[in-house]
């Protein structure tokens, strides 16, 4: 396998400013602004993260509730940017990082499917071309013209995972997807991501199934707190984790 790197973060940390009191409206918020009476907390999600991914490497990130595992896999994607540091990636990346992200509420499941390929930077002449495999494998041939507002999470799952996986993308970013929907459909998923790692797809995953990760991953990055506590073999690394 070509040892070529995909995916490089170096020095990564993002802070967010966290109001000290709850603001009930707009016009609360503009008061105090303009009186010098707003407060923020400074919390710090990512703190100092480095690390490198090469081609072809399955890679876990496991963590406690807000350890930054989101956080982390949403600026890989480019969806937030580091307060320091520097992320590069080479290559597409398919990014399921939440339910329904990129689906207009309103439009219909057809018109979302044009809409969200092209934020992942498809053509409308590709996804017509894959029209029917996005639709069968999501299951919603019968809801098509169904505004998504009316779907359940499942829906929203089986719909933007059918989507971002219609090609191969070269990075493949999932956050819990594979938890949301029912039986069937997550082992469809796992069938489909598991082609996709066959033909050398690089994937981020993010899961507080360890029996996934365990399974899945070559390798593990551990966070905590914000900052990177491990990163390396899965077995190791998952035991550690179990331990503490």
């Amino acid at each position: 396998m070509e040892n070529k790197t995909m995916i490089e973060v170096n020095h990564v940390t993002i802070k967010f400013n966290l109001m000290e009191e709850k603001v009930d409206s707009l016009k609360e918020y503009i008061i105090r602004l303009l009186h010098g009476k707003l407060f923020f907390n400074e919390f710090i999600a990512l703190d100092n993260v480095s690390f490198s991914i090469n081609k072809g490497d399955i890679v876990g990130i496991i963590g406690y509730n807000g350890a930054g595992k989101s956080t982390l896999l949403k600026i890989i994607a480019g969806v937030l940017k580091p307060t320091n540091g520097t992320v590069i990636t080479n290559g597409t990346i398919a990014p399921l990082i939440e339910v329904g992200v990129g689906f207009d509420m309103d439009l219909t499941a057809r018109e979302n499917i044009f809409l969200n390929g092209a934020l992942l930077g498809y053509s409308r002449k590709f996804i017509q071309s894959k029209f029917n495999e996005i639709v069968d494998f999501a299951e919603l041939r019968n809801f098509l013209d169904v505004p998504v507002k009316n779907f359940s999470s499942g829906m929203y799952a089986r719909l933007g995972f059918s989507i971002a996986t219609a090609v191969n993308p070269d990075i493949l970013i999932v956050d819990e997807i594979l938890s949301v929907g029912d039986f069937k459909f997550q082992q469809k998923s796992r069938k489909r991501i598991d082609e996709m790692i066959r033909q050398g797809v690089t994937v981020v995953l993010v899961s507080h199934e360890i029996e996934m990760i365990e399974e899945l991953c070559h390798k593990v990055i551990w966070l905590e707190h914000g900052k990177m506590k491990a990163y390396g073999n899965t077995k190791e690394i998952c035991d550690q984790y179990k331990r503490s």
